[in-house]
């Protein structure tokens, strides 16, 4: 859980021409002018020109609605109840068996003001990286990201894990989609160096480099709450997890923009293909480390 500063907003439109027929507009004979038929501008929904980035945003609202109604605080739900809706837990991952928790935790939220902040950094920079990953590129980064940092969260709380007051072990409950969002932001640092990109140097020198500061400053804040008395918590392995995928991630790719469709569909499947493998291996790995003192 943490709070984010705004990320890059970028909001973009796109038309299309529709055939409006054969209506011609014409002058009075005496002129001798006829005036050519003139395409009606028709614009594409909202939804339409960024899906994902809605698909997504909306799943994590309705998860977090349905929590709500179901009577969960939505200020601060208890660690139990975050457990019984997916959240990560090393304990109940490595040792009950239950992988399902590295994806679903990133769909669900401690409380409304982490859903708020983590929804409005996905909705902006998934407004700027759709249009350069398309719908599957943008679905795959933060499913695949997402995963990477509740891989390494659940790593790092099964190595070093933490005692309540009787010296038992008791690890974190984790949950968010922030390493998703850290990973989005990786992945945009990456496509947005390609000179593929039909948009102005300067401008794109610009986007990227808000999207570096935006990613180095929640990395700070998340640092500076690891300091002995900050009462919030935020589970810095899950952002370097995510960040660290997104760049593998986009290291393949070419931007769905200004690049010819079927090389953009092969890089996204190598990447997807890579990543996945990677994580596959990664889980194993884990999976069979013992459990530490």
């Amino acid at each position: 859980m943490g709070s984010y500063p705004t990320p890059p907003s970028h909001h973009r439109q796109e038309h299309d021409y529709g055939d409006t027929g054969p209506s011609p507009e014409i002058l009075p004979p005496a002129s001798g002018y006829r005036m050519e038929p003139q395409p009606v501008r028709q614009t594409r929904r909202p939804w339409a020109i960024a899906p994902a980035t809605y698909l997504l945003v909306g799943i994590n609202c309705a998860v977090f609605l349905a929590m709500t109604l179901h009577g969960i605080n939505p200020m601060m739900p208890a660690p139990e109840q975050l457990l019984n809706w997916g959240a990560d837990h090393a304990g109940a991952v490595l040792i009950g068996g239950e992988w399902w928790r590295i994806v679903t935790a990133m769909f669900v939220h401690v409380g409304i003001i982490h859903l708020a902040t983590n929804m409005w950094c996905l909705w902006n920079l998934g407004l700027l990286a759709e249009p350069l990953m398309g719908t599957a590129g943008l679905l795959s980064v933060y499913i695949l990201t997402g995963a990477a940092g509740n891989l390494l969260s659940t790593l790092v709380n099964w190595l070093w894990p933490m005692h309540d007051a009787g010296g038992m072990i008791a690890f974190p409950v984790g949950a968010g989609a922030s390493g998703a969002v850290f990973g989005i932001a990786a992945a945009l640092i990456v496509l947005l160096k390609s000179p593929r990109l039909p948009v102005p140097r300067m401008e794109l020198r610009k986007l990227r480099k808000s999207v570096i500061y935006f990613a180095a400053i929640n990395l700070a804040i998340g640092l500076a709450t690891m300091m002995p008395g900050f009462g919030v918590r935020i589970d810095n392995m899950a952002h370097l997890g995510g960040f660290c995928c997104g760049l593998l991630f986009a290291a393949p790719m070419v931007p769905r923009l200004g690049s010819p469709r079927p090389l953009f569909e092969r890089r996204l499947r190598i990447s997807v293909g890579m990543v996945v493998g990677l994580l596959v291996l990664f889980g194993f790995y884990l999976a069979h480390i013992p459990p530490q003192g």
